[in-house]
């Protein structure tokens, strides 16, 4: 949705409301996934997109605070049965502390041109995450896709039924590493045509690349934590001392 004013003119509030903060490094102790996210909460971030294995982490830093949690689920691949991804939401959903998911959507099967089947797959998890109230956002790895196969697979989600779509894991490792240029975006929104949300991540690194994408009219961005103060352009510490 086109903001109300140029992103240049918007708070560091205002931009932080775009920031889904990634804290999914496999690698993390337990103390370097309390500190990001802790962070993410500090920088006003709308959520922390975390590992299933981090939700009781998130829920006990997140309680209390503007900052909501997002839950990737069949990450980064998708490649899990429809069953078994309705499984996982499941049991990530009923917490009822899950604001939004992030489900992959089998990239294999757009590049195949299986629309029908990404719709199905998509809408199965689709359908147990509202039942909780959970949105749910729709990555489609568009670094394996072609423009038109993005289209489709944004038409997929919109069909489904999901409340975003979105464009990279940041875990592809089978091509290019380019993630939400202004292209794939632009695709993202045309094809959506209003009727689902946009959320670009992977390459989002620069300020103004953020504010380029906001003054698009993009909803959410996936920003990874060493990202995030340049993008905001302003750092942790500085945060911390105005409150």
């Amino acid at each position: 949705m086109k903001p109300t004013k140029k992103a240049s003119e918007m708070s560091v509030k205002e931009l932080a409301a775009y920031i889904d903060q990634s804290v999914l490094k496999p690698e993390f102790t337990q103390d370097d996934i309390r500190k990001y996210i802790q962070e993410g909460i500090d920088f006003g971030c709308i959520t922390v997109c975390i590992n299933p294995a981090s939700l009781d982490i998130a829920a006990e830093l997140t309680k209390g605070t503007d900052t909501k949690i997002c839950v990737v689920c069949d990450f980064p691949f998708g490649l899990s049965t429809t069953a078994s991804k309705v499984m996982q939401a499941e049991e990530y959903c009923k917490r009822g502390d899950v604001f939004e998911l992030d489900i992959v959507a089998n990239y294999g099967w757009l590049r195949s041109g299986m629309y029908k089947e990404v719709e199905e797959d998509i809408k199965a998890v689709v359908d147990v995450c509202h039942k909780y109230g959970t949105a749910v956002k729709v990555i489609i790895e568009t670094d394996s896709l072609t423009l038109d196969e993005i289209k489709e697979g944004t038409k997929a989600a919109v069909r489904a039924g999901a409340d975003f779509i979105k464009s990279s894991t940041g875990f592809y490792t089978g091509g290019k590493s380019e993630g939400a240029t202004v292209e794939v975006v632009q695709a993202m929104m045309d094809a959506g045509e209003g009727k689902i949300k946009v959320k670009g991540s992977g390459g989002i690194r620069t300020r103004e690349h953020f504010l380029k994408l906001i003054d698009m009219g993009i909803d959410r961005m996936g920003v990874g934590y060493r990202s995030t103060p340049d993008v905001l352009g302003v750092t942790i510490e500085e945060v911390r001392k105005q409150k």
